[in-house]
């Protein structure tokens, strides 16, 4: 049968494709079908046809799975940013665990065999909610004309007015009104994306979980903000209370020492100028208003004790799921298997957060960032926390890592990488191959990538040994992997 877009059909949901939708067929049409369930048996109205597949949104569930949840979340279905919340849990680590090892099945080349002797089960999280350090709001008006904050929906530009997601901490919420009412009270715009004029573009909030240590940025479309000195005042004062606590504190149950303990606190305000016409949030022209430049947080590895602090500045690349991030790395620790003596290469450093860690197992680290205020902030991490065997270098891993090799004759035992979604570059990987460290860890946030990477170091000489996907992501379909990697001997 041929159906045309806006067809209504009955179909049963099999599989979860890679944007979180669901996958199923009616007369052996293929339909990818928004905001259905693997299980669901629905009714799905057809938005686009292509030759063998098509797309298609949930009309009605006629029979919803099993694995069906109710999202906390009321804006689930129009917020681009939870694809998968409808989604029971423990059903999602399974999503993710199969989507790493299909990918590197189909994309890698690897046998069923090979991969399942090697891949170990996905480590979910405890309480998948609350648990992101970094949230960026964009600010705008709603059809009325009211001020507004809150998230993109999905595939759009158009602002869903929500201050209090479900994935960042409830302290954003009042810092979010906070900035609102300011707004408001002296007339500052929003910022209009048609036009290009108006003055709040976003507002940038980092809370560092272990240090209870709050950085608020608002970006903006211009030098200067009109009475900054009542935002400041405004946030500044703000008391902010959340979770258990803030409720113990509202019905009277907190303790004494609870109350003068409680809240995290803002320390850092400042504002991004970014006055051109992009997609990227931030500007590099950063000005505090109140404050520190920066706020501290730490993290610790699964198993240990020992921490290392970390500075962070609005610029900074910090994994924004610290529990999560703790067992990544531990991870990361187990596969390099450090013995004290290994020089190790981390390529994609950032500001240090798994070089750090490195240095503290091994005899050398040498850390290559692109970003030059990530080096400067993995030095002074390293400083900070007295770790002289740490050494940074910045620009492309790809130009870097070659000077290293052919200069200055680098052989480290061990190479970690890090890199973006879009994966490492292939000079160098070819580097890599040519160093022969005994072994390669490939920390990775894009399971595709990863198993086109892992294809080009298998064919150089190397083998898969441990393979564990991390969520960092709950509720999206996001997922974080590591993958031990050794050199054959032959």
């Amino acid at each position: 049968m041929e159906y045309k877009k806006n067809d209504v059909v009955t179909v049963n949901i099999e599989d979860i494709g890679n944007n979180g939708e669901g996958i199923g067929r009616a007369d052996g049409y293929t339909l990818f079908v928004k905001d259905a369930v693997i299980g669901d048996t629905v009714e799905a109205r057809i938005t686009k046809c292509k030759k063998n597949y098509g797309y298609a949104r949930v009309e009605k569930v006629v029979t919803p799975s099993p694995f069906r949840v109710t999202p906390k979340c009321i804006f689930h279905r129009q917020c681009g940013g939870c694809q998968i919340q409808a989604v029971q849990y423990e059903r999602q680590l399974i999503y993710k665990q199969d989507k790493v090892r299909e990918n590197l099945l189909r994309i890698g080349g690897f046998t069923p065999e090979q991969i399942d002797a090697v891949m170990e089960p996905i480590v979910g999280m405890e309480e998948p909610w609350h648990y992101r350090n970094k949230a960026q709001f964009p600010i705008g008006y709603d059809r009325d004309g009211n001020l507004i904050a809150g998230f993109y929906a999905g595939r759009t530009h158009d602002i869903i007015a929500n201050t209090d997601c479900m994935l960042g901490p409830s302290e954003n919420r009042d810092i979010l009104e906070a900035v609102l009412s300011y707004m408001r009270e002296n007339g500052v715009s929003a910022y209009r994306e048609a036009t290009g004029e108006g003055l709040v573009r976003h507002v940038l909030i980092r809370t560092g979980f272990s240090s209870g240590e709050i950085m608020v940025c608002l970006v903006i479309n211009g030098k200067r903000l009109p009475a900054e000195e009542r935002l400041v005042e405004k946030l500044s004062g703000l008391r902010l209370v959340g979770g258990d606590l803030g409720e113990a504190l509202s019905n009277g149950a907190a303790s004494t020492a609870e109350k003068e303990d409680a809240g995290k606190r803002i320390v850092s305000i400042a504002v991004s100028v970014n006055r051109e016409k992009t997609n990227v949030i931030m500007g590099n022209e950063i000005r505090t208003l109140w404050g520190r430049d920066r706020i501290e947080d730490s993290l610790g590895v699964l198993g240990s004790t020992e921490r290392i602090t970390f500075s962070v500045s609005p610029l900074s690349f910090y994994q924004v799921n610290p529990g999560q991030t703790e067992k990544l790395y531990h991870l990361a620790l187990e596969y390099a298997e450090l013995t004290g003596k290994e020089t190790v290469c981390d390529l994609y450093c950032g500001i240090g957060t798994i070089s750090l860690f490195m240095a503290k197992r091994a005899g050398k680290v040498y850390g290559v960032e692109v970003v030059p205020q990530a080096i400067e902030d993995a030095g002074e991490n390293a400083r900070r926390n007295q770790i002289t065997n740490a050494e940074f270098y910045v620009g492309k891993a790809e130009e870097v890592l070659p000077k290293l090799y052919e200069r200055e004759g680098l052989r480290p035992d061990v190479i970690v990488v890090d890199p973006p979604r879009k994966g490492c570059d292939e000079k160098c990987l070819d580097t890599m191959i040519a160093m022969q460290p005994e072994r390669i860890v490939y920390v990775s946030c894009d399971p595709a990538t990863l198993a086109r990477d892992l294809k080009i170091l298998c064919q150089g000489g190397y083998e898969i040994r441990r393979v564990r996907a991390v969520d960092q992501f709950g509720h999206t379909c996001h997922t974080e992997c590591v993958v031990g990697i050794q050199r054959k001997h032959i």
